[in-house]
């Protein structure tokens, strides 16, 4: 069941149209902001409401315990007295809003803030002495010192009171006013709601002006892209602005994808054109089948005749014994053999002539492909006393059809296995070019005939005939070389030397 590709390509931008309209990059990135302040401000909120209190408290006890260690270290040192400390203890009253009044064991007052000291005094010893000490907290004590809070119920108002004894025996009292608290942070809270909505109110505004800058360009690609779409390349994006930034710099690289597209589809367009040139060419096949059943008709002229001799024989008992018999049957086994092994080849290469076999383009290793072929063929290597040079061990990656290559060098192998004379070695190197490899197989022995050296390549030419025969070769497989790598577009070749013979082949290494 053929599906059409058109079809689902315009049901699939009509579903992305969809979710366009559904859920706008404008819409999205207003609420995003607007959630971003309005959740900022509610933990603000939170925070004032629980832990406001608790902070306001302990930084007005860490300021009267600062002060009492200030005035403490003043009487260790005999300093309190001096005028030198006026200043610091006029400042530790006014900056932390501290009444502070310190008495000697005689009731002489020594120092004190405040210019009503008897007042004071009275109202120190009441907290200290007075009825009223039940009704204090006390938030700490220590050897020293005692801290707590009192409320003064009939004025409404809080303080936070420290009295103990100096390092010089002198009594001290400090009293510090407690603000209201609750009622700060209630006003904090309703200060924060009116700025929180002022602060959603303008980012809302600045984000709907932000969002139109950003999705107007977006837009413009995008109907850019859907006209690409359908193949209108004359659309270009236009920068708004002289100073570019990343959206304007996407515009331009679509701009030039644009026009590297239209330029492809017309390269594309003029090979179309020319592969109709190429699939006229085609009437010329009956002559190829031809040519191609007379040389069939004439590699199996021979072995159909053994086959058909020894199987006579057999028949009529020529010979009785058992060996004989067997050497019959051996015949043609082997025969038979090397007819279908040459069918095979043949299947293989006609299917390379005619284009039906496919080519599938991968990157793969190349030194794991020829060392495979070399461990596959070392039993044979072995009864023919060859020895294999092949150095190379790092990987060496190339672009190819694996099989196919693999079928190239198991040729090359066989050809060099098969014409090894002399050392009787075998030679596999590499040859790095620009964006290729050159991979040669040398074999030891006699160098081909000049005059034979560009018919190899033909199906079922034979340089020695009877060697070949010997062997069971075809000539066949080299013309499958010749296929193969016509059809990675590549080149092939043979090269005589003194001593021997090298076949070559060419893959490309650059990146695709």
């Amino acid at each position: 069941m053929k599906i059409n590709k058109n079809k689902i390509l315009n049901h699939n931008l009509k579903k992305i149209q969809g979710r366009v309209r559904k859920g706008s990059l404008a819409t999205q990135m207003t609420t995003i902001i607007i959630l971003l302040v309005a959740g900022t401000l509610l933990l603000c909120w939170l925070l004032n409401t629980v832990f406001l209190e608790k902070y306001y408290m302990l930084n007005k006890q860490s300021t009267l315990l600062d002060g009492f260690g200030t005035i403490d270290e003043a009487s260790a040192s005999g300093m309190l007295d001096s005028g030198n400390f006026d200043v610091t203890f006029d400042n530790l009253c006014a900056n932390g809003n501290i009444t502070v009044m310190i008495i000697s064991s005689d009731r002489t007052i020594v120092r004190s803030s405040v210019n009503d000291t008897q007042k004071m005094l009275i109202e120190f010893m009441d907290i200290i002495f007075g009825e009223r000490q039940n009704e204090v907290k006390i938030l700490m004590q220590a050897n020293n010192y005692v801290m707590q809070q009192q409320k003064d119920t009939r004025l409404d108002s809080e303080y936070l009171v420290l009295y103990g004894t100096l390092s010089n025996g002198n009594l001290i009292l400090m009293r510090t006013a407690l603000e209201s608290i609750r009622e700060s942070v209630i006003l904090s809270n309703r200060f924060l709601v009116y700025v929180g909505i002022f602060a959603i109110t303008i980012s809302a505004v600045v984000i709907v002006f932000v969002s139109r800058g950003i999705t107007k360009p977006l837009l413009m690609l995008t109907d850019i892209s859907k006209r690409m779409t359908e193949l209108d390349f004359d659309a270009r994006y236009q920068p708004r602005r002289k100073r570019t930034n990343e959206i304007d710099e996407l515009g331009q690289y679509m701009n030039v994808m644009s026009m590297t597209l239209e330029k492809t589809i017309s390269e594309l367009k003029s090979a179309n054109n020319q592969l109709q040139i190429d699939i006229d060419k085609k009437t010329q096949i009956d002559e190829m089948r031809k040519e191609f059943l007379s040389n069939v008709s004439h590699e199996l002229k021979t072995p159909l005749a053994l086959i058909q001799g020894y199987a006579e024989g057999l028949k009529e008992c020529i010979n009785d014994d058992a060996e004989s018999r067997n050497f019959y049957c051996e015949v043609i086994m082997d025969e038979a053999d090397k007819m279908n092994r040459m069918v095979k080849k043949l299947l293989t290469l006609n299917q390379l002539e005619f284009g039906n076999e496919m080519v599938a383009m991968e990157r793969f290793d190349l030194t794991e492909l020829i060392q495979g072929v070399l461990n596959a063929s070392a039993i044979l290597l072995e009864q023919n006393g060859i020895t294999v040079v092949f150095a190379h061990k790092e990987p060496l990656f190339a672009w190819a059809d694996e099989f196919k290559v693999e079928e190239v060098v198991t040729n090359y192998l066989s050809n060099a296995i098969h014409h090894a004379e002399g050392e009787k070695r075998i030679e596999i190197e590499y040859t790095l070019r620009e964006n290729c490899v050159r991979v040669s197989v040398f074999n030891t022995g006699k160098p081909i005939p000049e005059a034979d050296m560009d018919n190899i390549w033909i199906k079922f030419y034979k340089v020695d005939k009877a060697r070949t025969r010997e062997y069971g070769g075809s000539g066949i497989g080299l013309s499958i070389v010749k296929a193969i790598m016509e059809s990675f577009h590549q080149q092939c070749g043979v090269i005589n030397h003194e001593n021997g013979v090298e076949f070559w082949f060419e893959l490309e290494t650059g990146n695709r």
